[in-house]
């Protein structure tokens, strides 16, 4: 099969959770046999045509014509202000995209496609496009939505793009059950929705494969004793995430287990706010922040060097961080209220239990769940052994990539 596949983000330009998605499952595509072309963001100073690790990646140069838009363009993008620039350069990535795809790859140069996926309304434009360019069946792969990342208040260009691909598309996949329930809630045709867990590399994130002195490291670095537990959050800081919660719940955690630290590992637009919040609880001694990009080997020894981590989001589709840290044997607290995957990875009791569920909204649920971790040590180990238990069963990119070529194929038979 030749898949055409349309992301917004893909290595080594990577920011979140998609990026991770589209560098494995195009791996896992090409080495189950499949042809794979990539079209996604160049920053500048990228290939614009290469092969990785045999995926044939394109990414088109992109022009600045943010300054053109506000001249034509209808009010709701006027708002966007200086991020104006994010939507030119996603509105240009798609018009070149898919004209190569049409122009370049197919009609050029002879290519047939099968398939084609976009991934949220970062590539949708492209898929609207083709759609009606070709006869290629067209895969909408939603990873999250406007409404649910900014509680309602995004935009609404946005979200008719995403209502308007999810209209046009042959088959939505989306992240998770509790993913496909928001969107069938919101209009959308849940006959077209499949769901298909995301996965992790357990080969990769393996604690049997740091080295322990590496580990070791990691703990000096922010100066946690061995006799200390260190707690990790890492993820993007934005409100979805609920660090500022997770702040407001550790007072009453450091006063039941003060030889605790947390480490905070990620970047966003509320660095300033989680650290005026610790400041006025009086914790900055206690929490370590690190506001950067953390290669993948480096976050895999946080992984290993923590006893827990926690991830107390109020919206998170999938959320591949708990898989990484179940993959690493850790247990974890995880949001588990409105539309949250969390839930369908961390099961939170009974004998397969690898971590807890809380209401990430509310600080003092976010402080029993950890203290609920903390107070039996080996309990807390055996959660971890649970968790990569549930990885090698459940979530693999390999049982990721071979469902969704399930579902390509049966558009093919069509």
């Amino acid at each position: 099969m030749r898949i055409g596949f349309f992301v917004w983000e893909y290595p080594p330009e990577l920011v979140g959770g998609l990026g991770t998605y589209a560098e494995y499952i195009t791996r896992e595509f090409v080495e189950l046999g499949n042809d794979v072309s990539v079209f996604t963001l160049n920053p500048g100073d990228l290939k614009t045509r290469e092969i990785l690790r045999g995926v044939e990646v394109h990414r088109p140069l992109i022009a600045d014509a943010s300054n053109v838009f506000p001249m034509f363009v209808i009010d709701d993008l006027k708002k966007w202000g200086t991020n104006i620039r994010l939507f030119n350069d996603i509105f240009i990535y798609n018009i070149l995209s898919a004209t190569k795809f049409i122009n370049g790859l197919i009609k050029k140069e002879g290519y047939t496609f099968d398939v084609v996926c976009v991934h949220d309304w970062l590539s949708s434009i492209a898929g609207l496009i083709i759609k009606n360019e070709t006869k290629i069946p067209v895969v909408f792969h939603v990873h999250s939505t406007e409404w649910g990342r900014s509680g309602g208040q995004g935009s609404s260009v946005v979200s008719h793009l995403e209502y308007a691909t999810a209209q046009k598309a042959d088959r939505i996949i989306t992240v998770s059950h509790t993913m496909r329930d928001d969107l069938t809630r919101h209009g959308w045709s849940q006959s077209k929705i499949s769901v298909v867990w995301n996965g992790v590399d357990p080969e990769r994130y393996n604690p049997k494969e740091c080295r322990e002195e590496d580990v070791e490291k990691i703990r000096e670095k922010y100066g946690i004793p061995k006799d200390w537990k260190m707690l990790l959050f890492l993820g993007r800081l934005t409100w979805v995430k609920s660090v500022r919660n997770l702040l407001q719940a550790m007072p009453m955690v450091f006063s039941e287990y003060p030889k605790t630290k947390l480490v905070i590992l990620g970047k966003g637009e509320e660095q300033r706010d989680i650290v005026e919040t610790a400041e006025r609880l009086g914790i900055k001694d206690k929490i370590v922040y690190r506001f950067e990009f953390v290669p993948e080997d480096e976050r895999i020894l946080h992984y290993a060097a923590a006893d827990l981590c926690i991830f107390p989001s109020v919206y998170e589709p999938f959320g591949i961080v708990s898989l990484e840290a179940m993959s690493m044997a850790k247990p974890v607290v995880v949001g588990a209220q409105g539309v949250v995957g969390f839930r369908e990875q961390v099961v939170s009791s009974g004998p397969d239990q690898n971590g807890v569920h809380v209401n990430g909204g509310d600080p003092a649920d976010i402080a029993w769940g950890i203290k609920e971790v903390l107070k039996d040590s080996e309990r807390a180990k055996r959660w971890g052994e649970n968790g990569r238990k549930r990885v090698l069963e459940f979530f693999t990119w390999r049982k990721a990539a071979e469902q969704t070529l399930e579902i390509y194929k049966t558009l093919l038979e069509k």
